[in-house]
């Protein structure tokens, strides 16, 4: 044994003396400082995390023109519910066309071609054209499509 520590081997040592090193005041300061930045954090993730929901949280937009809401929140394609005007994205009328009745529209500089049964039939209440695309890893689809006063 005498030959182990002499070659470099670590002498042994007491049992008190490393039940002494594990009750060291030294480790305590560090471990209030991680106790304390956890607790900010998720106090700081609390009072944050209520920014990422509703739009129109004080309803003024609702209160605006309710008419016009509630038949935006109504539009249908044959495709399904547009779902609002929030979802909806306006489009210029040199970023749309109609071509032997089919239409075109123009997002993020590509022409997407409008399904038929995307187009919504009814009058357009706001005058302006509004597309509702839907983008996937396969694309952007279209779900509605509402000509405006272009055509």
């Amino acid at each position: 044994m005498s030959d182990w520590i002499d070659s470099g081997g670590l002498a042994p040592r007491l049992c008190s003396y490393v039940c002494e090193r594990k009750t060291s005041t030294h480790s305590w300061p560090a471990r209030w400082k991680a106790l304390l930045q956890t607790a900010c954090a998720a106090l700081l993730l609390a009072l944050v995390s209520h920014f990422g929901h509703a739009r129109d949280l004080d309803g003024r937009y609702a209160r605006a023109n309710p008419e016009l809401k509630a038949w935006f929140d109504g539009l249908r394609s044959g495709k399904g519910p547009c779902c609002s005007d929030a979802d909806g994205t306006a489009v210029s009328d040199v970023d749309w066309e109609s071509a032997n009745g089919h239409y075109r529209v123009r997002l993020d500089g590509e022409w997407i071609d409008v399904p038929d049964e995307a187009v919504i039939t009814e009058p357009n209440r706001v005058g302006r054209t509004m597309v509702w695309p839907i983008h996937g890893y396969l694309g952007v689809t279209i779900r509605c499509f509402m000509p405006g006063s272009m055509t």
